[in-house]
């Protein structure tokens, strides 16, 4: 028997490991079968309803659409701030659509729109241009800042567009406007309208009705673009007090950046209109809508399958304020003329302001707030009506009522006598009244406005004793004990009134100890009109400093003209009661009332109507315009005028101030205001009308009786 040859051992060998190959390789394709099968049991049977509602998962979204806000009405139910429906152009972004599809739009709504672009930033212009050329942004990085985060390499390329691509854009009108719609377009979230162009919004983007049939005729090749009914605030009165009610951010600004948590966590949209300043501003949480709701529910791939209005939303809660309409109106025109007549007077040059606030001293309403402002540069009075809390000034002789309650607090009787004569001080001028006046009690020292009586008592508070040619050594806190007394009345501190941004006055460091007397005749320390008014208040109520305010009541709203329904009532609020006793109060109300009768510095200014009050001119120096710099540092006056009606039972206070008026001007726009605001009131309410009988009609002392200058 012949052995096998080498070649069919091979062959032998050969199949016995392919058919080892074949049976491993089948084992394999076994095993993936048998993971595969396993993998399509845990899918289907394991996790089959949780990929099942995977497949089936929609999520709900919501936009909120324009509603009105509150509304503002005077005390007697008068429209002060209202609404009017206005057609605007809006633009929602949705979670699918991208930078391509915003561009896209723009370009199409450009052509049916004029659209400014004086807003735009170059940041802006980067933008826009990384987000029309993906391509060329994506050169501007280098391969390994590729793999850095998304942010970063955005920020890389913002920082690297090419000047000269900034530049071809800027000098290229019609895609500045695509800029622009794009750059409004990306203002917001998704489903968050934003506002691209409305009727009467803005002064520099009128939507014309040509436009808005244009776009309205188009909508179908503009996805994402609406036309809606948005609002805009009216004022049925022109200019009356718009500047207490304030202004509103336009859509393009949006929420304010310094109150922006605020914002967010109410929930407002970042192109949402709102309070930019004063009551706008202060009552925003009521002021604000409930917006319109819409929910847009979308697929797993974030397109939209259904869109419901889940809520109509509500116009802003209404605001009822203390201002007298038809009072507010005639005061405003008497602070207009007064100004004007003042300025004709020769030396009047520089009397460019007029203030005026009238409230009730015992609820703390302010009835009527007026304040003109002459613009050099414009020739012509503009609204100056937050300058009654906003600005200070030297009151003058009008702070000698508190001075003499302070003088009581201190010690010194009721009815005390000084002998008005000057008062001669170690290296100091003569301190002394206009005139001489020889002996004087507290209430004839507030008729004829003595400075010397004042003087005196600040002595007394210092803890000076009067010697003729002996020192005056008042220290720090001598300083601060008359600001501790005048602050009881509100001079010197906050009024609480419901605006923002008050003054609280300025309270100089004083370079020597004669400063002190010239504090007790309101010639140092500045305090605001309305601080003013609260502090007469005091003295015609009794005693107590009570908190001015704007709003009385909120309320829900209806919808025709009238106030619905109180949500809160804003209860006037004693903020404190002076430390002196009745008959004290009652000491500088006869003090006051001699100041309007014979004799007295405001002698025959009302007439037959029972003013109690007290006159004030400060020396002071001109610091008003810019345009008129040339004259700063000129000496000139403030006219002041505190009071209340009628003296036996007052129901208004009133404070004038008329700052830079001529040194030797005589025109007493003070008086003239404060006479001619109480017989508005009075003409106003026919039972306020008192006439006193055997009043003589004569002129009063010479309007510089309080004005000396001191030291």
């Amino acid at each position: 028997m012949t052995e096998p040859s080498n070649s069919q051992a091979d062959l032998r060998k050969f199949k016995k490991t392919r058919l080892i190959r074949i049976n491993v390789f089948f084992f394999f394709v076994f095993l993936l079968f048998v993971a595969l099968i396993i993998r399509l049991g845990v899918v289907q049977i394991v996790q089959g309803e949780e990929f099942s509602k995977e497949v089936s998962r929609t999520e709900s979204n919501y936009a909120s659409f324009p509603a009105p806000r509150g509304k503002m009405y005077d005390r007697n139910g008068n429209v002060l701030v209202e609404n009017k429906g206005v057609d605007a152009i809006t633009y929602t972004v949705e979670k699918t659509t991208n930078a391509t599809d915003k561009i896209e739009v723009a370009k199409k709504l450009a052509a049916l729109i004029e659209v400014p672009t004086d807003f735009l930033k170059e940041r802006d212009l980067k933008d826009y241009w990384v987000a029309a050329n993906p391509e060329e942004a994506a050169e501007l990085l280098k391969p390994k800042e590729k793999e850095k985060d998304g942010s970063e390499t955005y920020k890389l390329q913002i920082d690297r567009v090419p000047e000269e691509e900034l530049n071809r854009l800027e000098k290229d009108q019609a895609e500045m406007e695509i800029v622009a719609l794009y750059t409004r377009f990306s203002a917001g979230y998704a489903y968050e309208p934003q506002i691209v162009k409305a009727t009467e919004l803005t002064e520099d983007e009128i939507l014309s009705k040509e436009e808005l049939s244009l776009v309205a005729e188009n909508l179908e090749m503009l996805p994402g673009v609406d036309v809606i009914t948005d609002w805009d605030r009216v004022y049925p009165n022109g200019d009356l007090l718009t500047g207490i009610f304030g202004g509103l951010t336009s859509p393009k600004q949006g929420i304010l950046k310094e109150r922006e948590s605020f914002y967010k966590a109410r929930g407002y949209a970042r192109n949402e209109r709102v309070g930019r300043s004063n009551l706008e501003y202060q009552y925003e949480d009521y002021l604000n809508p409930r917006k319109a709701k819409v929910q847009y529910v979308t697929d797993s791939s974030g397109n939209v399958i259904s869109e419901e209005v889940v809520d109509e939303g509500r116009r802003g809660y209404d605001l009822k304020l203390s201002f007298d309409l038809e009072l507010q109106k005639q005061v405003d025109a008497i602070v207009e003329e007064e100004l004007k007549a003042a300025r004709a007077k020769p030396g009047n040059h520089l009397v460019d302001r007029a203030f005026v606030v009238m409230m009730d001293p015992h609820s703390g309403d302010v009835l009527a707030m007026s304040g003109k402002k002459y613009s050099f540069e414009e020739n012509k009075i503009n609204d100056f009506t937050i300058g009654n809390f906003t600005t200070q000034y030297e009151i003058g002789s009008t702070i000698k009522g508190a001075t003499v309650l302070a003088g009581y607090q201190y010690g010194i009787p009721r009815g005390t006598v000084y002998n008005d004569t000057p008062l001669l001080l170690k290296d100091t001028k003569p301190k002394k009244s206009v005139r001489n006046m020889g002996p004087v009690n507290d209430v004839t020292a507030l008729k004829r406005s003595s400075n010397v009586y004042m003087f005196r008592v600040a002595m007394e508070i210092a803890g000076e004793k009067y010697v003729p040619n002996g020192p005056f050594d008042a220290s720090s806190k001598d300083f601060q004990l008359l600001r501790n007394y005048y602050s009881q009345f509100g001079l010197g501190v906050p009024t609480g009134i419901d605006l923002p941004n008050e003054s609280t006055g300025q309270q100089s460091t004083p370079d020597n100890p004669g400063i002190m007397l010239n504090m007790a005749i309101g010639q140092f320390d500045t305090y605001t009109p309305l601080q003013m008014a609260q502090y007469v208040s005091v003295i015609a109520n009794g005693g107590y400093r009570v908190e001015p305010r704007i709003v009385t009541s909120i309320h829900n709203p209806v919808e025709n003209e009238e106030l619905g329904p109180i949500v809160t009532e804003h209860e006037g609020r004693i903020l404190n009661r002076v430390s002196n006793s009745a008959e004290d109060i009652r000491q500088v109300q006869r003090g006051f009332e001699a100041v309007t009768k014979s004799g007295g510095t405001a002698a025959g200014t009302f007439g037959r109507y029972d003013v109690a009050g007290k006159t004030g001119t400060s020396q002071t120096l001109y610091y008003g315009e810019k345009s008129k710099r040339a004259y700063w540092g000129q000496e000139t006056n403030n006219l002041a005028f505190v009071g209340y009606y009628p003296a036996s039972k007052p129901e208004v206070a009133i404070s004038v101030i008329v700052p830079y008026t001529g040194k030797n001007a005589a025109h007493p726009a003070n008086k003239n205001i404060a006479k001619r605001a109480i017989e508005a009131y009075a003409n106003l309410k026919p039972e306020s009308k008192q006439p006193v009988e055997g009043v003589k009609q004569e002129q009063s002392e010479d309007q510089t009786a309080d004005s000396e200058e001191t030291e």
